[in-house]
Formats: structure tokens, C-alpha cells, sequence
């Protein structure tokens, strides 16, 4: 199972990408957190349903130091990422 999910609010500058990662690698899943330029956080992740359920709802509070406005979720089409990377 793969999902794309767009992240917003005050997510840029606050270990938002370095935190997703350390909550996805032990879930297991493979992916990335990349920052956009319109300062939103963009994470793909790929692996068990469960584990991806676990990651959307630590999205929606995100790190200490992040306030979150919204997550979207997007279906998106499978790939095999090496580990889980920030960009």
C-alpha cells in the first residue's frame, strides 16, 4: 500500500521531515518527506496499512514544535523506495 500525503500549517523549520522519518522507520515503511516550495511538507509512503494508518495520525499532530493544519491523502500508485529519505 502506497499514500502520498500533504502536510500544512507550520511544518518547515521545526524537524517536520527528520521526525516523519524517525516515526516511519520502524514502522517499516520505505518513502520520503520532502519540503515544497509553497511550505508544505510532501510524505510518500509505502508498506502495511496498519503502519501507514500509524504514520497519518502521527501526521496530524506532527513533532513538538509544528502546528499542522491539514493532511490530504492521496492514493497513489505502488514503487519499491530504498529505506525512508528526506529531501
Amino acid at each position: 500500500m502506497c499514500r502520498q500525503f500533504i502536510v500544512t500549517g507550520r511544518v518547515q523549520g521545526v524537524f517536520f521531515r527528520a521526525s516523519t522519518r524517525d516515526v516511519a522507520i520502524p514502522l517499516k515503511l520505505r518513502g520520503h518527506a520532502i519540503n515544497l516550495p509553497d511550505g508544505s511538507v510532501e510524505v510518500r509512503a509505502c508498506g502495511d496499512a496498519d503502519a501507514i494508518t500509524e504514520l497519518s495520525n502521527w501526521l496530524h499532530r506532527g513533532p513538538s514544535h509544528a502546528v499542522v493544519q491539514s493532511v490530504t491523502e492521496i492514493k497513489t500508485a505502488c514503487t519499491k523506495p530504498d529505506g525512508f529519505v528526506t529531501g
